[in-house]
């Protein structure tokens, strides 16, 4: 709807959010630098996790990788181990290869362009546009689920989201409304999206664009953004043996071709002769994005020296303890199950 018009008809919108966004923007601790690393990071951490709790785990990383060099330079295990908490660890395993990217491709020097931006490890558009508009100038908007739900909202504009052109639909949306100062305005739209114009119960009447909202004025809120295409949960079942001896107890660390990426486990099978160790099981579930687990793992208590170092030698299992496990990152079910298992 929005796009038979011109845009010089909704430039006052843009200037509505950057007004808004001049006394009502969030006090956070990204917003205080132009830092294209510090930007970058933060962008990544708060794609999947809300900034109430992911701000701990940003300032903890940030803390303990300050710049491209230092994140470059630190092992891969590690990054893991301080990625633990935010979950979607292929992002952790794609920052890291992309810091490395950064010192062989750029010379440790963060790229300024959108398109060089874009060619980084794991960064996609809307991550481009942000670290871009913010630090450098660009003048992309950084389209997301927020700019989605405040653009079809403000134009009743009914373009299913989940069509694979939503972005560059919503791209030439915000075109029509968006100011010379690109970076604020797509972190106002990013605070607006989250604080006001929320997926269910927006805040319409605390809204700066409510006067120009189109589903607002109708009283259509609720119809929009329009999205068809549900993905479908895929059902997974998995098997693991917790195989422990003297509190000490089995892992290895999975590939990076399947779930949980570059994480440790536990043992997904072990031989007959060592089936008389079991002493029991537990069913636990779990929820990816696309994925309903169902997780049984057999508890297997090991009382023969011989059979624990036979077994490990056979597969090349590390041997860890509660305290050591801390060191290593695992999937949160089977974090919680060694919490438990070993809690005594």
């Amino acid at each position: 709807m929005g796009k038979n018009k011109t845009g010089s008809e909704f430039l006052h919108v843009g200037s509505k959010i950057l007004e808004w966004y001049k006394n009502n923007a969030r006090d956070l601790p990204f917003r205080q630098t132009k830092d294209p690393y510090k930007i970058w990071i933060c962008e990544i951490v708060f794609q999947q996790t809300r900034i109430n709790q992911g701000l701990n785990h940003y300032n903890n990383f940030i803390k303990r990788f300050p710049d491209v060099k230092t994140l470059a330079k630190a092992e891969e295990n590690e990054v893991l181990l301080y990625w633990k908490g935010l979950g979607y660890y292929s992002r952790a395993i794609n920052i890291h290869k992309a810091a490395q990217q950064i010192m062989n491709d750029y010379q440790g020097v963060f790229p300024h362009q959108y398109e060089e931006i874009l060619k980084l490890k794991g960064v996609g558009k809307y991550t481009a546009a942000a670290v871009s508009s913010i630090c450098f100038g660009g003048k992309m908007p950084a389209v997301d689920g927020n700019f989605y739900r405040v653009l079809s909202r403000l134009f009743a504009d009914d373009f299913d989201i989940s069509n694979s052109r939503a972005f560059t639909y919503f791209s030439e949306l915000a075109a029509l409304v968006m100011p010379e100062n690109v970076g604020d305005f797509n972190q106002a739209m990013m605070d607006i999206g989250s604080e006001i114009c929320k997926p269910k119960n927006p805040l319409c009447g605390e809204c700066p664009l409510n006067e120009d909202c189109l589903a607002f004025s109708m009283q259509k809120i609720s119809d929009y953004p329009v999205k068809t295409k549900k993905v479908k949960a895929e059902d997974l079942a998995l098997t693991y043996y917790f195989v422990h001896k003297n509190g000490q107890f089995l892992i290895r660390q999975r590939a990076d071709d399947f779930i949980w990426k570059k994480l440790f486990e536990f043992p997904t099978a072990i031989p007959s002769d060592m089936e008389s160790f079991i002493t029991g099981s537990k069913t636990v579930t779990h929820k990816l994005t696309h994925k309903n687990l169902s997780i049984e793992i057999w508890n297997v208590e090991v009382t023969s020296e011989k059979q624990w170092n036979d077994f490990i030698a056979e597969n090349q299992y590390l041997i860890t303890d509660l305290e050591g496990s801390h060191e290593k990152s695992f999937p949160k079910p089977l974090e919680i199950y060694i919490q438990n298992a070993l809690k005594d």
